[in-house]
């Protein structure tokens, strides 16, 4: 079988955005490419493509003369199919279809050397599936990169249930002379990285289902309270929902029907209605000359409650919330009881704002709950029963809002915004562990490489700390009774031994 000791000339099939991104990368490298698409034209037309890419990266001083005119050299267009019949490795980047991939997989078999490999940059269909019809699946393999190929330096390895371990190792080295990061993956739907994206879109998605908050209220909470680069709606937004909405029902089918990974109504209805995202100036939001246009918050009210009272149920909190109060000039309420005209702030943990209320004997007309699972200092998070009053509400919001920090108010939600968002991507992170899809270092790796996030989502379980996320997770499981929510093994495990979630067991 062929190592990458010995591979010098690859083929690429399909010369869309990451067919190009993927010869780009190779030909800098120093590998010889040949380029191919079924297309009339398509391949002549990439080549062109590539060049005045190549020219725009040396005008910014990215590139040398030397290494542009090197890899301008090393790329040439394949006429035919049977053009590739000298590649060391051939990679598919094709339109999302399994029959139409196993018909080229068997083409390209009867053209390469028996020891060539075939790797598919598929983002979500089965590799054990794509190779099924070839009379040598152990030389079929996943490669799936990201796009742009040239910036996101990640490309995930995956390997098939007949797929030779050798194969998965050349590719890994021939990832690394490309210069980007592999991490290896079992066959699986979504395999490192959309699986553990799957907590993202989807549980905010619900989020607004249930009309908690809207859309822009979700982004605002999760960027600046949680730290993500980009919100869940801009991002489907800025991928498409013609890309993000088949792969959500792709691989929650795939998976038959698993609850973690169920769609949501809201992105089937906007996808059906052409509501696509940037590419159609209307998705979650609009888009005018490429800008988007999101209504600014409304100012904070100049009401103050009278005196506030903080639930002693968690101590440690209590005294949080009390420091903020006196710190942003409200007056403290001591009383065992809260007074008759006492804002009562309460402070759960996975529970709504109506349970604590009902649990602890609370005029729920006065309640308000705030989040303190992620940081104070860049957004504040306000819930209310549906029995709070406009006044109290309004009490609230201006005074967690006297010191300048934005208020994001939001209706009576088990795990607030933030935390149920965060709770389900570890968890789903945990199982992928738990399942053995990946390493829990690649897990971490590959989706703070592939999806941009603060952290790894099982480092990020560690600094938010495991048996909270459990206790969230366990809250909001009795609250919906929905399986969704039920914990992975690898999570109570390691809570309930206070270990890392990325402890690997022997």
């Amino acid at each position: 079988m062929t190592t990458t000791s010995n591979i010098n000339l690859l083929g690429v099939v399909g010369c869309g955005a990451m067919g190009r991104g993927i010869v780009q990368i190779a030909a800098l490298a120093g590998l010889s490419v040949r380029l191919y698409d079924s297309a009339p034209g398509a391949a002549e037309s990439a080549l062109q493509t590539l060049a005045e890419t190549l020219a725009k990266l040396q005008d910014k001083g990215k590139l040398g003369a030397e290494a542009v005119a090197g890899a301008r050299s090393r790329m040439q267009v394949a006429a035919a199919l049977e053009d590739l019949a000298g590649c060391d490795v051939v990679i598919e980047a094709i339109i999302e279809n399994l029959a139409i991939k196993q018909t080229v997989f068997r083409q390209l078999e009867a053209i390469v050397r028996a020891d060539a490999i075939l790797a598919s940059n598929t983002s979500s269909l089965s590799i054990t599936a794509i190779a099924a019809g070839c009379s040598q699946p152990q030389r079929v393999v996943g490669y799936h990169f990201f796009n742009p190929v040239p910036v996101m330096r990640v490309v995930e390895v995956i390997e098939g249930v007949r797929t030779a371990p050798e194969v998965g190792t050349a590719m890994v080295e021939l990832a690394r002379r490309m210069g980007h990061t592999p991490v290896r993956a079992k066959d699986t739907p979504g395999f490192i990285v959309n699986h553990a994206g799957r907590g993202f879109g989807t549980e905010a998605l619900r989020i607004v289902g249930e009309g908690v908050t809207d859309f822009a209220t979700v982004d605002r909470i999760l960027r600046d309270a949680a730290g993500f680069k980009i919100g869940p709606f801009e991002l489907m937004d800025l991928t498409g929902l013609d890309v993000s909405h088949p792969v959500m029902e792709s691989i929650y089918h795939q998976y038959y029907e698993e609850p973690r990974y169920r769609p949501s109504v809201i992105t089937a209805q906007r996808f059906t209605a052409g509501m696509l995202g940037r590419k159609t100036k209307q998705g979650f939001y609009a888009y005018v000359d490429s800008k988007q246009q999101v209504a600014p918050e409304a100012p904070a009210p100049a009401a103050r409650p009278a005196a506030v009272w903080v639930s002693p149920a968690w101590q440690w909190a209590c005294e949080q919330v009390q420091e903020l109060v006196v710190q942003l000039g409200g007056r403290l309420d001591h009383a065992r009881l809260p007074g008759p005209d006492s804002l009562i702030v309460v402070t759960p943990l996975g529970d709504d704002a109506s349970f604590i209320a009902a649990r602890d004997g609370l005029d729920a007309a006065r309640v308000v709950a705030i989040d303190l699972f992620t940081p104070l200092a860049r957004r504040r998070t306000l819930m209310t029963t549906p029995a709070t009053t406009a006044a109290m509400r309004d009490a609230a919001h201006g005074l967690f809002a006297a010191d300048g920090v934005p208020v994001s108010l939001i209706r009576d939600s088990a795990g607030f915004v933030a935390p149920r968002v965060l709770a389900t991507i570890i968890n789903i992170a945990c199982d992928i562990a738990q399942q053995g899809i990946a390493s829990p270092a690649d897990i971490d790796l590959a989706v703070t490489l592939g999806l941009g996030y603060p952290q790894g989502p099982l480092a990020m379980g560690d600094t938010y700390g495991a048996k909270r996320v459990l206790t969230i997770l366990e809250s909001m499981n009795e609250l919906y009774a929905d399986p969704r929510y039920r914990a992975s093994p690898w999570l109570k495990r390691r809570a309930l031994l206070g270990l890392s979630l990325l402890t690997e067991e022997l």
